[in-house]
């Protein structure tokens, strides 16, 4: 370890929690979330009906709505991969409905490039080409019937710029294509996205070319319009180029100012906006990549749960890769701040929304008593509360805490897994931790102390691929009993519906159902009969704890401090400044040998435990603990 990093590790400790305020938890960014009438047709999809996608199309159509329009057929075109049953009972019902036969048209494009997959070109085997080509060449006359049975749209243009791309179609053919968008309209950001990829250098143009396209359509946008952030799009294109950059970067002064744009653009929305979710992730990975991690902050914080799919899938899976340069992000302030100084202050921009109503409720649910998960608690790091869930089973929850313990803040950030994690190390039953949001429900086991599996639900998400469903299974059979894996598969390659499916597969598994409340407030057992409270320990409390509670018995509430007079904390302070200066000193000088300074440093280490547990002791929740055990 170097030795700067016995600097910096204090001050994430200190540090981290402050500077991360504003920022959803993890399990409440959700992917490429839609808007709540896109939701209800992708829902409805899933189920195999089409009605509510016909009327959701049918609307953009007769209102010009063309970005709104662009956005809905992309995501009930991929949708239709998955579930196909649904579009084509809409065409054998309409065969010449302009919004069917363009979702029909963009499904043929998803279908190729999902046949090549985004990789480059030299990893592309020779099969995958052939079919990826003769996939787009199909779909040259759906596209063209959905030009001709809307002519005013010109979303159909987009599907053929992207076509075109794929096929290796000749310069005049592209020009042909964006001048018939343009005609329809000339600041549709859809097809100046497709346009850009065509004239990036990973495909048939140059970086040059590339940014000179973006920054003349950003200089004739309108106000507010989305392509003042294309220039940026261009800089992540730049970024991920497979080439060495030049020194000097001859980019650097154009990648400065489409940042610069693009903030101007982000500052015209509010926090949170769905609508700009897509540039303001592009602008959180660009700022995070160059180093200026305050201004990533920004960004993400504006971001709020709306992760995207671009860019970060260009790294790996999109969604962990977002979060974990936002959590590198933090990381990094939290390294630059003095540990002395105080910890910076949120942004004053009022209670974010999801907080209001998009923070995850998580339950865990142990299949042992509670008196078992008590005593296997004593030193997780974290106040929980227990609840029977019926006679093997126990409902398990977190109990917010004044002050974040610091053994907490190393581990991952939600508690209640970072609790199970370590409650269920050394044990023979496991613990499934449940989370919900609005949009998405998700679970992890944990047993003997490691993450066995885990699988979410979301709303808008496709099923989940076929294989990784199946291995889900049959880890959560091996762990809980169960000989065949085969309906628990299916219930989680269901969608649509994420609470319906989670509670179906409790019922599978044969768990309790989840406790009345799950998903609207936080803090749901306590008016479970038989609920504890088992209050947070220090790790040495803990372990004495451990060691001495009566089997059969639910731990005690650590006793709370006396209040110490003045005079004490003078005393143990002076002691703690005399023992750390005598064991720096001790370590320093050779002529001091080990023992010596050993001894020291534990005379040092107990003031500082004595100082810092004195100052923890304080009530851990709104809500008292019960009076008797």
């Amino acid at each position: 370890m170097r030795l700067t990093s016995l600097f910096t590790i204090p001050r994430v400790l200190r540090h981290s929690d402050a500077i991360g305020a504003g920022l959803p938890p993890d399990d409440a960014v959700v992917l490429d979330a839609p808007d709540p009438s896109l939701r209800v047709a992708l829902a409805a999809a899933a189920a195999g009906h089409h009605a509510p996608a016909a009327e959701l199309l049918a609307a953009t159509r007769e209102h010009a709505q063309w970005e709104h329009r662009d956005t809905c057929v992309s995501r009930l075109a991929r949708a239709s991969l998955h579930h196909p049953g649904w579009l084509d009972s809409w065409l054998e019902d309409s065969p010449e409905d302009p919004d069917a036969v363009l979702v029909k048209a963009d499904q043929y494009v998803f279908q190729a490039w999902k046949i090549r997959t985004g990789a480059r070109a030299r990893h592309v085997e020779a099969d995958q080409f052939q079919a990826f080509h003769t996939v787009l060449r199909d779909a040259v006359p759906v596209i063209s019937a959905a030009a001709e049975l809307n002519p005013d749209d010109p979303v159909p243009w987009r599907i053929a710029l992207t076509q075109a791309r794929g096929i290796e179609a000749p310069r005049e053919v592209f020009d042909t294509y964006l001048a018939e968008a343009n005609t329809r309209d000339p600041h549709h950001e859809g097809c100046h996205i497709q346009a850009l990829q065509y004239l990036c250098a990973k495909w048939y143009g140059s970086h040059e070319e590339m940014f000179a396209f973006a920054e003349r359509a950003a200089d004739h946008a309108p106000p507010g319009s989305k392509l003042h952030a294309l220039p940026l799009q261009a800089v992540v294109e730049y970024l991920i180029a497979d080439e060495e950059t030049p020194d000097p970067d001859p980019y650097a002064e154009r990648a400065e100012a489409a940042v610069t744009r693009a903030q101007a653009l982000s500052d015209s929305y509010a926090p949170g906006d769905r609508e700009a979710a897509g540039f303001r992730n592009h602008l959180a990975l660009v700022l995070w990549s160059m180093d200026r991690y305050e201004e990533a902050l920004t960004a993400f914080r504006s971001i709020g749960v709306h992760a995207t799919t671009y860019p970060w899938t260009y790294f790996g899976e999109a969604r962990a890769e977002f979060l974990e340069a936002r959590s590198d992000t933090r990381v990094e302030l939290a390294m630059k701040v003095p540990f002395f100084r105080p910890s910076p202050g949120p942004p004053a921009t009022g209670t974010p929304d999801w907080e209001r109503e998009l923070a995850p409720r998580s339950v865990a649910i142990a299949s042992t008593g509670p008196t078992e998960v008590a005593h296997a608690a004593l030193i997780c790091g974290h106040s929980l509360r227990t609840a029977p869930a019926g006679n093997h089973h126990t409902y398990v929850e977190i109990v917010p805490d004044p002050v974040r313990a610091k053994r907490a803040a190393l581990l991952p950030e939600d508690p209640l897994t970072a609790a199970a994690d370590n409650f269920t190390t050394a044990e023979e039953w496991p613990a499934l931790v449940l989370h919900r949001t609005p949009e998405r429900s998700s679970f992890t086991l944990l047993h003997r102390g490691r993450k066995v599996a885990d699988h979410a639900w979301e709303t808008a998400a496709p099923a989940a691929d076929h294989a990784r469903a199946a291995a889900t299974a049959t880890a959560l059979a091996r762990v809980y009993g169960l000989s065949d894996p085969r309906p628990l598969a299916h219930i989680l390659r269901a969608a649509g519906d994420p609470s319906r499916h989670q509670g179906e597969l409790l019922a599978a598994l044969g768990l309790p159902p989840l406790p009345a409340g799950y998903g609207g407030q936080q803090e749901i057992l306590a008016g479970l009969p038989g609920a504890r409270v088992l209050a947070r320990r220090g790790f040495l409390a803990g372990m004495r704890d451990t060691l001495t509670t009566k089997d059969g018995v639910h731990p005690e509430a650590p006793p709370q401090d006396e209040r110490h007079p003045a005079h004490w904390w003078v005393l143990r302070t002076a002691a703690l400044l005399l023992f750390t200066s005598a064991a720096a000193y001790a370590w320093w000088t050779p002529d001091i040998g080990w023992f010596r300074s050993t001894v020291m440093t534990l005379l040092a280490v107990d003031s500082a435990a004595r100082l810092v547990r004195a100052l923890r002791r304080r009530p851990v929740s709104s809500t008292p603990p019960p009076a008797t055990s």
